[in-house]
């Protein structure tokens, strides 16, 4: 279907977004995400895509939520619409791998939707930061908790405090940032890691990403459980079979994704 704010195409097996709206350093509106939602929904649904990228520009990922749209709201606004929660957390309900791919500017909003996704691959132009605090507000989709799950309470408490922006190689020696990519090669890797990540069993992915993400969220003993019960569910796989078939036989696996 057409969007007016994002571009969607397909690579192989993997399924690219990039926000699209230069004008305004891709500031996340309601009909931003509503698109991007849509367009994540489709490629969870299409059994060929095995991974997905989120990306911006070279100027920008994304420089926050749309100030100009949410200035006016009230208190009741913002509440009786569940404003960011109705339509921020498709990212959330992906099954399948999500790559945050940032160049350039990804502060507030921008930030909180790269963390929402599995990982995230910078350019050595990035810069990440919740500037909320200079708006008189406080970050509103995640970014007091997960930037303090990832950065820890100290630099978290300080980036929110005072806003300031944190350059893609802090971001990568904080543990924001998975790796950090020279620009001029950097799209190129993201869809190298993208297709080999595609590369993989689907069922097998998707239970990586629940349990990576089931130890955010539980106590050690409990993910520990967790992850020998998806360890062992793996077994009924066809690609469980094949995947040791193929070593034993010293041959690359060929894939049915059940």
């Amino acid at each position: 279907m057409p969007y007016k704010n994002i571009i969607v195409e397909t690579h192989d097996s993997v399924g690219l977004v990039q926000l699209n709206r230069p004008e305004a350093l891709n500031a996340l509106s309601t009909e931003l995400m509503m698109e991007l939602g849509e367009a994540l929904a489709a490629f969870e649904k299409d059994i060929a895509i095995r991974s997905i990228v989120i990306t911006g520009n070279e100027k920008a990922f994304a420089a926050g939520a749309d100030i100009k749209e949410m200035k006016d709201k009230t208190y009741m606004d913002a509440y009786t619409q569940d404003f960011i929660t109705s339509n921020w957390e498709a990212v959330m309900t992906c099954r399948k791998p999500v790559i945050a791919a940032v160049s350039g500017y990804a502060l507030g909003g921008g930030c909180e939707l790269a963390m929402m996704c599995d990982f995230i691959l910078a350019s050595d132009t990035a810069q990440f930061g919740q500037p909320e605090v200079n708006l008189g507000i406080l970050p509103g989709a995640g970014g007091t908790q997960r930037l303090t799950r990832l950065l820890g309470k100290s630099k978290a408490m300080e980036m929110c405090l005072t806003g300031r922006t944190m350059k893609a190689e802090e971001a990568e020696r904080s543990g924001l940032v998975s790796r950090v990519i020279e620009s001029d090669q950097f799209m190129e890797e993201v869809m190298k890691t993208a297709r080999k990540i595609a590369s993989k069993s689907l069922p097998a992915l998707m239970m990586v990403k629940e349990c990576v993400n089931r130890a955010l969220e539980t106590s050690l003993s409990e993910g520990l459980l967790f992850e020998r019960r998806q360890f062992h569910s793996s077994f009924a796989t066809q690609d469980q079979k094949e995947g040791m078939a193929a070593f034993a036989e010293k041959r690359k696996p060929e894939w049915n994704h059940k």
